[in-house]
């Protein structure tokens, strides 16, 4: 079964869908097959990768619709990467899920039928924690947390520390935290550097040694529709995807041979 991580973060403009859309890139560039299920509203991973937010068969249509899953995923949009795509429907979501029995266990019902057919399946969260968010957690194996590099990164991490500590202890006692990735790191101020010392501080082992640089490159690639390595593969962001990538699949490979 493959590793479902959950990428969230309830402050919007961290870097959540850019770590998203171009950290499952990087595992599929490393040969990984990988499904990006894009459950925000605002769709942006969706065209970030290309893909058109009007058509048929969508994350809602799976949610709320009973959709196959299978019918819902775009597959090969990247090399070895599918997507199950978003449209503003899935923002009527949270309130039709709410009749559904067992509302927060529908996400992990609709990706269980696939999860053996991909060795990453990555969740691209909405930025906020509501009751897609929960679904996520619900579902996933671990959650990536992208911390934009500012005054404010301490005060969103402990919010989101507080849920994810609620979903262990009432809807998944196997969620584990993967750890925090910076993001739009600017090496030419000192704040940068404060924010990464102090939520290393108080995170202990769980940051990524990869930073994620402030990259203009990785900026403008979604509007383009593509990943950062088919926009400019040589850049800094696509070379810190790369690294991310790597010690996620060693923290894989450590967790299987551990357990």
């Amino acid at each position: 079964m493959g590793k479902i991580i959950a990428v969230a973060n309830q402050k919007g403009g961290v870097g959540k869908t850019t770590t998203a859309v171009n950290l499952s890139a990087a595992l599929a560039k490393k040969g990984k097959k990988v499904l990006l299920v894009d459950l925000d509203p605002q769709g942006n991973a969706t065209s970030g990768l290309g893909v058109s937010k009007k058509q048929e068969n969508t994350a809602y249509d799976m949610l709320v619709n009973d959709v196959l899953t299978e019918l819902c995923i775009r597959k090969g949009v990247y090399e070895s990467l599918d997507i199950i795509p978003s449209t503003v429907d899935l923002a009527g979501a949270e309130i039709e899920m709410l009749d559904l029995e067992r509302h927060e266990f529908v996400l992990k019902k609709k990706l269980r039928v696939v999860a053996d057919k991909y060795d990453f399946i990555i969740i691209d969260c909405p930025p906020s924690l509501n009751l897609l968010t929960v679904n996520a957690l619900t579902t996933a194996d671990s959650v990536l947390v992208p911390i934009q590099c500012e005054f404010y990164a301490m005060e969103g991490l402990t919010q989101l520390t507080y849920t994810v500590r609620l979903v262990q202890k009432k809807l998944n006692p196997a969620l584990k935290m993967e750890g925090v990735v910076f993001t739009m790191f600017d090496v030419r101020t000192n704040l940068s550097q404060q924010v990464v010392d102090s939520v290393r501080q108080y995170l202990k082992d769980t940051a990524f040694n990869t930073i994620i640089p402030r990259n203009v490159r990785l900026a403008e690639a979604p509007s383009h529709g593509m990943p950062i390595f088919e926009y400019d593969p040589r850049s800094a962001g696509a070379e810190a995807y790369l690294a991310l990538a790597d010690e996620i699949m060693f923290h894989v490979e450590q967790s299987r041979s551990e357990g």
